[in-house]
């Protein structure tokens, strides 16, 4: 999407949507439920809460990276992100070292390491069996939807930073 274009919206419409029928409303429904019956999975099976495994799993996919870095992608305040990563320092699974200008670099201790590679088998598992409810075409869809939706989300989110 070319970000310097105006944003366009479909004014022709005069319906009026209810909360539950609004695009937001039912993509944040839909991850809260499979966030729902995670959650005890992953606590059952690992021993970790859903912000933990986030943030294990985006450390396994890239290290090292800083505090804001990661709270940023786990969608976690940096107050929540701390208290997250005090608890796998804590229990040995992520390791903090000084970086550039100061700044904290963490990164997967080789037990940390052994958690990922275990959560992330399982959350790609649990992946295919979300999936599975969707033939080829529609997953075909279904990706290039969301990667369609990110981009229009992401000019929106800049267009009202820039907003007076």
């Amino acid at each position: 999407m070319d970000e310097s274009q105006p944003l366009e919206t479909d004014s022709g419409s005069a319906e009026t949507l209810q909360i539950t029928e609004l695009l937001s409303f039912r993509v944040r429904r839909l991850a809260n439920l499979l966030s729902a019956s995670a959650g005890p999975r992953f606590r059952r099976e690992f021993e970790v809460s859903l912000p933990e495994w986030r943030t294990l799993a985006l450390l396994g996919q890239t290290q090292p990276m800083t505090v804001n870095k990661l709270a940023r992608l786990a969608a976690l305040d940096k107050a929540q992100m701390s208290r997250v990563l005090s608890g796998l320092v804590e229990r040995d699974l992520v390791a903090k070292s000084l970086g550039p200008r100061r700044s904290s670099q963490l990164t997967l201790t080789d037990t940390g390491q052994a958690l990922f590679e275990r959560i992330i088998a399982a959350a790609n598992e649990r992946d295919r069996t979300v999936l599975a409810a969707l033939d080829d075409e529609e997953k075909e869809v279904l990706d290039r939807a969301l990667n369609k939706l990110a981009d229009v989300a992401i000019l929106l989110e800049h267009h009202e930073h820039e907003a007076p």
